[in-house]
């Protein structure tokens, strides 16, 4: 088995490990360059067993512009001692992570947080996003909206909740609470999420005209939504070009 050697804990990673490792503390650094972050609060895991419930996950309290690939967690849904380790992650992050990874078959990635725009969209009446241009259409008949919210998630229940009302959707939007994000890959998520927020903000600007919304004719934003379906390839190209950007800036992400 091929491993890698953190210079950083100087402990030793299996090498696909040690890739999940980098690309997810990309991600962290992405959002928080693209102001996605709050306070040192919100989550985003990679499962690294077949089943899911292994998993990679930020440290509690560790502000996304400083996570490194050496400091995420690895964890085990089925370790019921793991919010007694010294370095017990958030409870609110073992309650929704560990219960989407283990219930949802999309999920090998999860990435939740309260971006601006699509936070204040979920705090709506109808947090929907309408298909009103080419990229609020992608998510036209394609994303969960969840309006039952509990709470602060640090309860197994509501983890579980959580779970369900994923379905087989990539993204869900959660009422009064925020986005999140389940994808296969650490690229797919990141897009997705990226373009969650740009048509959230969409969504909100339009709204803030007073003006009506002009919707897609059902027909068209099916044919949009679709062509986005075909485009998907395009979330690993743009991944990588923005882990070039890090590269070149700051690759402190990858120690």
């Amino acid at each position: 088995m091929a491993m890698v050697t953190s210079r950083v804990t100087g402990k030793d990673y299996d090498v696909d490990e040690w890739a999940l490792r980098v690309d997810l503390a990309a991600v962290f650094r992405l959002a928080a360059r693209n102001n996605w972050h709050e306070g040192v609060a919100n989550h985003f895991s990679v499962a690294v067993s077949d089943d899911g419930k292994k998993f990679l996950l930020n440290p509690r309290w560790k502000h996304f512009s400083h996570v490194r690939a050496s400091d995420l967690l690895l964890v085990d849904a089925d370790d019921q001692d793991t919010m007694k380790r010294a370095d017990a992650p958030d409870p609110s992050a073992w309650c929704i992570h560990g219960a989407v990874h283990a219930n949802v078959p999309q999920a090998r990635v999860l990435l939740h947080c309260h971006p601006d725009y699509a936070t204040a969209l979920s705090g709506l009446a109808d947090p929907a996003i309408k298909p009103i241009d080419q990229n609020t259409a992608r998510f036209y008949n394609r994303m969960a909206i969840d309006t039952n919210f509990g709470g602060l998630a640090d309860e197994a229940e509501e983890g579980q909740r959580i779970a369900k009302a994923f379905g087989n959707y990539a993204s869900m939007m959660m009422g009064n609470h925020g986005v999140s994000v389940a994808s296969k890959t650490i690229a797919e998520a990141y897009d997705e999420l990226y373009y969650l927020e740009r048509a959230a903000k969409t969504m909100v600007l339009a709204y803030s005209t007073g003006q009506p919304l002009s919707v897609l004719e059902p027909e068209l934003a099916e044919k949009t939504a679709a062509g986005w379906d075909e485009f998907r390839e395009s979330a690993f190209a743009h991944f990588d070009e923005m882990k070039a950007i890090l590269d070149r800036e700051d690759p402190s992400y990858r120690e």
